[in-house]
């Protein structure tokens, strides 16, 4: 769809409209410094004039944040005042219509009931997945909108980009993508795409990993002339001057990425520890900053839940989503409270009847780490120098790896890995490449081995050990011991400085860092002429000893230790 198509899809009002404009727009860049257009209070106490209607100041914070242009910026009182703009701008009152995916969140459908536009849902899978030809199906010539929440309220789970491109290639109407809840996801925004589909508009906040919930400060991402659209609809000062002032200071503190990780990391433990109470029946996984939990009796822990002083969000009588409580993520001490009215310190039940394949009992060390079922883990890792997203499948019959570093090589190398260690392997990892490879290289090195350790959980029926092979010119051997002591040799020399776009000097601290993250014995020997092959007849061995090592033995379902503990 071309943008002159979207314009078509405007109100004819609304684009004959004349927005309205003050004394101040009207002076350009000779900005004056007496001030006696707008029947002001004269005597400044720091809230005495009107706010800057186009927030100029934010809305170039939150650019340079986003990596997009101001103009394609429009900023709200929350991001129920984009999604009502996008009914006036769009959809002529008892004519058009809106199709969203349901469950989701309950202000699309007041906002069409406010605007008179009938508002279609399409109901989600049982496994809440999406069903993209039952989205276009509901659509129809008088279908102006579409809206779909990715991470999705109340079910908590992403949608595919392939099914939200399918939409917006397919739809021929405007795509509201609503990512209130990215940051706490491992997937990346789409907010991308918007240069590729002028009918896209994506919707983030202030409010949810960034804690700006009280100034209500919503954004909705698009194309300029959409953005133009919705700016010329909007009541002039619709973000007070405390709001854009506060919202200012704390987008400076950069603290959104340890705030993140804090309440991710709060997410895990809620679910490992609500796993343990007997009257939950499943918990679905989220990429959002809470869960939806279903329980025998959803009302009466409702109830228990409110008497005790904490309140949830019942979901039990929303279809898809029955016997349903959402439970938001709290600080440490309001989660410790609600898993004390939930009695949840008790015996350590196997979950394999109430929530499908989930890992054997294994703490969780670090923030970051989603157990996603039995030895399959994700991992979201965040320095300053790094930002790294790694997905490890024990036993996943999908082998075909994800794998991007920016470093080509490496992702080459890594590509070895579940091509032939028998697992699936995705790696996003971004980091300071300007400096230069050694925080990726290491930070890639450390989530690996931690995924492989919290994979293995309790290490019951595992193979334990390792591997040797040829490739053509080079021999490789690595031996592999997850026994939970840490040891590393390494003896293999390369005779260049770097294979590819790698230092040679890496291999081995990768490596390393593997070694240290999965607690293992970990000792590699590598000779040969072609530099080339054997750096890559390493990963090949590394791959083939971890699926060996890793591999469930036809012996009894045991600890693999004569000590009894690994």
């Amino acid at each position: 769809m071309k943008i002159e198509d979207v314009l078509k899809l405007v109100r004819p009002n609304i684009l004959a409209l004349e927005a309205y404009s003050t004394a101040r727009d009207d002076c350009g860049s000779n900005q004056p410094e007496t001030f006696l257009d707008a029947n002001e209070n004269p005597y400044n106490n720091g809230i005495n004039r009107y706010p800057d209607p186009h927030q100029k100041a934010l809305k170039a914070k939150i650019a340079e944040i986003k990596g997009i242009d101001t103009e394609r910026l429009f900023l709200g009182n929350g991001s129920d005042e984009a999604i009502d703009l996008v009914y006036r701008v769009f959809c002529v009152p008892g004519e058009n219509n809106a199709v969203s995916i349901a469950p989701s969140y309950g202000m699309y459908e007041v906002a069409a009931a406010m605007n008179d536009v009938e508002f279609r849902k399409v109901q989600l899978k049982s496994d809440f997945s999406m069903d993209t030809d039952a989205m276009l199906s509901a659509s129809d010539s008088k279908t102006r909108l579409m809206f779909v929440c990715s991470p999705n309220n109340p079910t908590g789970n992403s949608f595919p980009v392939e099914q939200i491109e399918d939409i917006l290639e397919r739809f021929s109407g405007m795509v509201v993508l609503d990512e209130a809840y990215i940051d706490f996801s491992v997937r990346p925004s789409l907010v991308s795409l918007i240069d590729k589909y002028p009918n896209l508009i994506v919707l983030q906040t202030l409010s949810k990993a960034w804690g700006m919930a009280g100034l209500r400060i919503g954004m909705a991402m698009a194309d300029s002339a959409v953005i133009s659209l919705m700016s010329k609809v909007k009541y002039p000062y619709n973000i007070n001057v405390v709001a854009q002032k506060m919202a200012l200071a704390k987008l400076d503190e950069s603290v959104n990425d340890k705030a993140v990780a804090e309440i991710v990391g709060q997410r895990f433990r809620l679910e490992k520890e609500l796993g343990k109470c007997p009257e939950v029946r499943r918990i679905y996984s989220s990429d959002a900053n809470f869960l939806l939990v279903r329980f025998d009796a959803p009302d009466e822990v409702y109830e228990r839940l409110l008497a005790g002083g904490v309140i949830v969000r019942n979901r039990s009588k929303v279809p898809g989503c029955e016997g349903c409580l959402r439970i938001t993520v709290g600080a440490p001490a309001e989660n410790d409270r609600l898993l004390r009215l939930l009695g949840t310190s008790g015996h350590f039940d196997r979950l394999s009847d109430r929530r499908g394949s989930v890992a054997e009992p294994v703490e969780v060390h670090r923030t970051g780490m989603e157990i996603l079922g039995e030895r399959h883990v994700r991992i979201t890792r965040c320095t300053k120098e790094t930002r790294i997203t790694l997905e490890l499948d024990l036993d996943s019959m999908d082998k075909k790896g994800n794998i991007s570093t920016g470093l080509p090589f490496f992702d080459h190398m890594l590509e070895q890995i579940p091509n032939h260690g028998g697992v699936s392997l995705s790696i996003n990892a971004k980091g300071d490449l300007q400096v230069d490879e050694h925080h990726t290289i290491e930070d890639v090195g450390i989530v690996l081995g931690e995924a492989m350790d919290a994979a293995l959980g309790r290490k019951l029926g595992i193979a334990r050990y390792g591997f040797v092979l040829p490739m053509d010119d080079c021999d490789a051997a690595v031996l592999m011991d997850f026994g939970g002591r840490i040891d590393f040799k390494w003896n293999a020399e390369f005779k260049r400085e770097k294979v590819g776009d790698v230092p040679t000097e890496m291999f081995s601290h990768f490596f390393q860092s593997v070694c240290c993250g999965a607690k293992c014995n970990l000792h590699i020997w590598a000779e040969g002429e072609n530099e080339h092959h054997k750096a890559e007849a390493i990963f090949k061995a590394f791959a083939r000893a971890l699926r060996m090592a890793v591999a469930r033995t036809p012996f009894p379902y045991e600890l693999p230790s004569s000590k009894g503990l690994l």
